[in-house]
């Protein structure tokens, strides 16, 4: 029986790699994460140098990264149902290292603060870039290897949290700003080419041209409530953004409150989550062939709830490691789960909208809570926010109780057929 699974786990890995969309987007993907990782590190040691890490300019760094996704999901995902997939992915690459070195050119003859301007358009650009990678996903991947090659992908991700911030470091502090953003152009510039290599983009139907932009934006929220594992799939999204937003901000207190430790120690933190992630994508990867999408979600949310109960609840060093840990290590769960649904419960035609229409609401909830969590750590302590935050994923497990079932019956008629 073993021997049987791992015969067929081995050829279920050939296939995916013999699949040259997979292949040419996990290369695309390892270009753009040595861009995206170099820009956001060399960015934000210089502004700290140029400003003498004045909190404001530090933050609007992340406002330039993170304000696009609220404005511009939505709209980049309507597009992108209505564009060629490959054209916009190439076009969004080459825009991306257009802008960089435009802003190469006015670092080095201008003001260093348009050096936002770098991080706001290649944010932006990527609303349009990302939900077009999921339709070639849709398009080109066979359904019994969405799953195998969302693990890939997310594998992919988190490798780079570990060595990305060391990249981006590293090329700032030996090489300066201005190799930094050449570097960011340049790793643009080969993610376009690579693209190069995908099929052809199929014919756009004719009413896809004839239909307008806000009819297109109106059956996108009208399929996403319209489809019960989406809309599930959307409290999911709300419940998790809460959870997260709740605790983002304070895993600093956790180490100085909480164990009495230096803030230094926080780097400690982020390093068990980083590896736990890695090793994560590995463990997915194994459990990908085998698993229900819903389940995955829920194994992770379920990672998530004992993370932050023993994140809040502890107050030696290396339990919070451990739990930290833990949650990092079924992280890729939620990741793979989410993005397998949403392929598999969405229509090629959809995809963009669907994507547009999610992740809002997961950055909107999570903003949401961030903003409070300064004020409710006044009123209440580590441990209830941390204990909120662990009822909040709980509320994401019950959402897909009802998918799981689902899930399960579909299950059983396949292997009966």
């Amino acid at each position: 029986m073993t021997e049987n699974s791992g015969t067929q786990s081995n050829v279920s890995m050939r296939a995916l790699f013999r699949n040259r969309v997979i292949r040419t987007i996990l290369l695309s993907v390892f270009f753009l994460q040595i861009g995206i990782w170099v820009r956001n590190y060399s960015i934000l040691l210089y502004v700290i140098e140029q400003t003498n890490a004045d909190p404001l300019a530090v933050s609007l760094i992340s406002v330039a990264e993170f304000a696009p996704i609220f404005l511009f999901s939505f709209i980049g995902g309507t597009f992108a149902d209505r564009w060629r997939p490959k054209r916009t992915m190439i076009w969004c690459d080459l825009l991306s290292a257009v802008s960089i070195f435009v802003v190469l050119m006015a670092l080095m003859f201008g003001s260093w603060k348009v050096i936002f301007f770098a991080t706001l358009v290649s944010s932006i650009l990527s609303q349009f870039s990302q939900p077009s990678g999921m339709k070639l996903f849709k398009l080109h991947v066979a359904e019994e290897l969405i799953q195998l090659g969302m693990s890939m992908y997310q594998t992919m991700f988190a490798l780079f949290m570990i060595a990305g911030p060391i990249i981006g470091t590293f090329v700032f502090q030996h090489f300066g700003i201005n190799a930094a953003i050449g570097t960011m152009g340049i790793a643009f510039l080969c993610s376009a080419a690579v693209l190069l290599l995908l099929p052809p983009d199929r014919k756009i139907a004719a009413d896809k041209v004839n239909t307008t932009l806000v009819k297109e934006m109106k059956d996108g929220f009208r399929y996403v409530w319209n489809s019960r594992p989406l809309s599930l799939l959307g409290g999911c999204f709300t419940a998790a953004g809460l959870a997260i937003g709740l605790t983002q901000p304070l895993g600093v207190f956790i180490i100085t409150e909480r164990l009495g430790l230096p803030k230094e120690n926080l780097q400690w933190l982020m390093a068990a989550f980083g590896i736990g992630m890695i090793l994560g994508g590995g463990l997915t990867m194994a459990l990908a062939k085998k698993a229900l999408p819903q389940v995955l979600l829920a194994l992770g949310f379920g990672a998530s709830v004992v993370g932050f109960l023993g994140m809040g609840l502890s107050n030696v060093f290396w339990v919070t490691l451990a739990a930290q840990f833990f949650s990092g290590l079924f992280m890729p769960c939620i990741h793979i789960g989410i993005n397998t649904m949403i392929l598999q419960n969405t229509e090629e035609a959809f995809i963009g909208r669907v994507n547009g229409i999610l992740n809002p609401l997961f950055m909107g909830s999570m903003v949401i809570t961030m903003t409070i969590t300064g004020l409710l750590k006044k009123t209440f302590s580590l441990v209830a926010i941390y204990e909120a935050a662990a009822f909040l994923m709980l509320i994401g497990i019950l959402t897909l109780v009802p998918l799981m079932r689902k899930g399960k019956l579909k299950q059983v008629v396949r292997e009966e057929m």
